[in-house]
């Protein structure tokens, strides 16, 4: 089986269990996705998904977040991870949108990725699920331990594991694939588990 083949299998087996997958992180605005991805970094999106709704109920723009200071947002996010260092890197992605983009969050890859708080990881979370843009595939700690386990990469950067992804995967699939390997690490295949012989990739993995 090349590894092109194995990844249409293993889209279709997972799209039969997600058939419509999206990010986990709750949103309504670009806005509010791009705040909620630069908090998830190093937290899980359960516990973001605990603090954003009141977040966002008091900043519904970028001006908002502009016009209140680093440690007044910091309020609000104070339990999870690296909140003072998040707190201004969502001050600062906000100052830049206002002043560069005119209030809105950007729609394309360099732009989101000068932002401050804002690496590609980020960005293409922002692109695939605001935007519906493939601009390149997520790779967060599910698609990096699993894409290795299945055979489809060798390298450990997430960057080269991305690139060797979107040569095996047609481009259509980009952000599905990469939700449908973070639903089935999470509920399948935790960084924990010892026997990856079962679950609905059974029979894929090399490792």
């Amino acid at each position: 089986m090349t590894k092109e083949e194995k990844v249409k299998d293993i889209l279709k087996r997972l799209r039969k269990i997600w058939p419509k997958p999206r990010t986990a992180l709750e949103y309504k605005t670009p806005l509010e996705l791009l705040v909620a991805t630069i908090l998830s970094a190093q937290a899980t999106d359960k516990l973001v998904n605990t603090y954003t709704p009141e977040l966002f109920k008091k900043f519904k723009t970028a001006k908002d977040y502009v016009n209140s200071a680093p440690s007044e947002i910091d309020k609000y996010i104070s339990k999870i991870n690296f909140h003072q260092n998040k707190a201004k890197s969502i001050h600062g992605a906000a100052v830049m949108i206002v002043e560069k983009f005119k209030g809105k969050v950007p729609d394309n890859m360099e732009d989101l990725d000068s932002l401050p708080g804002v690496a590609r990881k980020t960005a293409n979370v922002v692109l695939g699920n605001a935007f519906k843009i493939a601009e390149g595939i997520v790779v967060d700690t599910h698609v990096m331990r699993l894409s290795t386990n299945l055979g489809l990469t060798d390298k450990k950067d997430p960057e080269k594991i991305e690139k060797d992804l979107m040569e095996i995967v047609p481009k259509e699939d980009w952000i599905d694939f990469s939700h449908l390997l973070i639903n089935v690490g999470r509920e399948y295949y935790p960084a924990r588990i010892k026997d990856l012989n079962t679950g609905p990739l059974q029979g894929l993995f090399i490792k």
